[in-house]
């Protein structure tokens, strides 16, 4: 008994079979999904809000409020950080059975840093598609460029053989 390479079509393709002679005959996709999903026996939800510190019961370092200077706080936090690890590698030498603390300070600072660069990624995916779409066209007055410079070139050749040709 022969067996096939590949496994046959999923049986839905049927639908798309006059798609060629009327591209309106194929179904209409499913309407996107809006609330709260189950993937993979996770929840999720399709609003894209950064849950606040308080709400996943971590303690905030900087202050609260819409006019944070990120800068400020990134390099404050940075700095209270290598402070904290350069105290945890003193304890480690001279009082090893006290670390514990250190290393909760260490992961507090550690969630506050990464807190406030996931409040930047959306100006972070704002820039990145400005820059893109800038690049984008960029490109695009290149190529138009490119296209004028040959249509030129071309009009230029044809002038020339139709003076070879009137010249004969």
């Amino acid at each position: 008994m022969a067996t096939a390479t590949y496994p046959p079509p999923p049986p839905f393709y049927r639908l798309y079979k006059d798609y060629l002679q009327n591209p309106k005959s194929a179904p209409e996709p499913p309407p996107p999904i809006e609330g709260t999903y189950v993937c993979f026996g996770g929840s999720y939800t399709t609003d894209d809000l950064l849950p606040s510190l308080e709400e996943q019961g971590v303690r905030q370092l900087y202050p609260k409020g819409p006019n944070v200077d990120f800068k400020k706080e990134l390099r404050s936090l940075n700095r209270e950080l290598q402070l904290h690890i350069l105290e945890l590698a003193d304890v480690l030498v001279e009082r090893p059975s006290q670390y514990a603390r250190r290393v909760e300070e260490i992961s507090l600072i550690f969630k506050n840093l990464h807190h406030l660069l996931n409040s930047l990624r959306p100006h972070q995916a704002r820039a990145t598609l400005i820059h893109i779409l800038e690049l984008q066209i960029q490109r695009r007055k290149q190529a138009l460029e490119d296209i004028k410079s040959r249509r030129e070139e071309a009009q230029r050749l044809l002038k020339e053989s139709l003076g070879t040709l009137d010249g004969q």
